[in-house]
């Protein structure tokens, strides 16, 4: 991957700012159902942090609650280093990455990285350099005219992840994205975001199920409890190397692994860390 140009640079005093905190956020459905907790939070710029935990403990929702695709029902969130517009979020600064590629078929690979700036009011033909950065960023540049029956699962992800960026946000949300896709093709797609990170400047919240996932990308691990979420433990990682192939084989790796499986049984048998 090639870097993507950051996000246009914020003032010295706004960048020593969080991008973004959650303080005593809970969430519960019309259902009935207590998804999160007391969430607390914060976001730092710079940080790959994954959220780790079991299904059902609020991850998906903690970050659908950051990027406004849901409010919590108490608790605030804030935007300490960002402009905010009449929806309470911070204009342009927040890309969000699902589960799934959700392409339109209809459309090609330039199309569809199109979309959020087509969104915004942009004519195409002025979209078309940003396009084509975000493209080949991802690898993708030579399939701009292809269409999403003609891609692997993970090049169609690789296409959800170039639409993610193409408006250079501050912030990317990714929620489980490379959870359906075979081994081989997880683990490249996690060194190019890897790489991705490391050259834009980019923020990245990642929800993920893996422990190995969530050791190999991060600079900070949140581990959350079972439903009503909250968090569990949240502690830094050491990156005293580039993570790569080497690194999976590495005793820094395999102690990262081991305290973040540890924690992740203790939030599972309901011990409260200290």
């Amino acid at each position: 991957m090639t870097a993507v140009p950051s996000a246009s640079p914020a003032d010295h005093e706004s960048r020593q700012r969080p991008l973004v905190r959650l303080s005593s956020v809970s969430k519960s459905f019309s259902s009935g159902t207590l998804a999160l907790t007391d969430m607390t939070m914060t976001v730092e710029p710079g940080e790959f942090i994954s959220l780790l935990g079991p299904s059902g403990c609020g991850k998906s929702t903690a970050l659908r609650i950051i990027a406004g695709l849901g409010a919590p029902s108490s608790g605030s969130i804030d935007w300490p280093s960002s402009r905010i517009n009449a929806r309470g979020l911070p204009d342009g600064d927040i890309s969000f990455v699902f589960q799934e590629p959700t392409l339109m078929p209809w459309q090609t690979v330039a199309g569809n990285v199109y979309l959020p700036l087509r969104l915004q009011g942009m004519a195409k033909p002025k979209a078309m350099p940003s396009i084509e950065d975000a493209l080949e960023t991802v690898g993708l540049k030579d399939f701009a005219k292809a269409y999403p029956r003609e891609l692997s699962g993970g090049m169609k992800m690789r296409v959800s992840i170039a639409r993610a960026l193409v408006t250079r946000p501050k912030l990317l949300l990714m929620d489980e994205p490379f959870a359906a896709l075979d081994e081989m093709t997880r683990q490249k797609l996690n060194d190019d975001v890897l790489k991705l990170w490391a050259n834009s400047g980019i923020t990245v919240v990642f929800v993920t199920h893996s422990v190995f996932e969530a050791a190999y990308l991060s600079t900070r691990i949140v581990v959350m409890k079972a439903r009503p979420g909250r968090v569990h433990a949240d502690f830094t990682l050491d990156r005293t190397r580039p993570r790569d192939a080497h690194y999976r084989t590495s005793e820094e790796y395999r102690r990262a692994c081991e305290k973040t499986s540890n924690s992740l049984i203790e939030a599972l048998g309901g011990e409260e860390h200290a």
